[in-house]
């Protein structure tokens, strides 16, 4: 995985852990409350998006771009893994939500 450096760190973060299997270290980088949507589906709470990490495959992740904008960060990347199509370009994670410290929403969508 590479991480371009002007990504803000708990986005930094999130790539260098969720290649990874799942461990507490992850889900602290969310919020209570946060939000999750991946292929049209949405994951609220912590529990929600442990539920959503169990069902997916570990895939590498190469940042490809990174995209600071008024509704958020914004990072493509190329997912390889265990799955139909990999690997899939332009994938993009989108933190509209989020401090320092913890992430509260993130869609994840091409």
């Amino acid at each position: 995985m590479t991480t371009s450096h002007t990504a803000p760190a708990v986005i930094r973060r999130y790539f260098e852990l969720a290649g990874q299997p799942d461990h507490d270290d992850y889900f602290a980088l969310f919020a209570d409350d946060a939000v999750v949507e991946d292929e049209s589906t949405e994951y609220r709470g912590i529990e929600a998006i442990r539920r959503w990490r169990r069902e997916v495959p570990l895939v590498t992740y190469e940042i490809t771009d990174v995209e600071d904008t008024p509704a958020g960060t914004i990072v493509t990347a190329t997912i390889t893994g265990d799955f139909p199509g990999s690997p899939f370009a332009g994938l993009r994670y989108r933190f509209s939500d989020y401090d320092d410290s913890s992430i509260r929403v993130l869609r994840i969508a091409p």
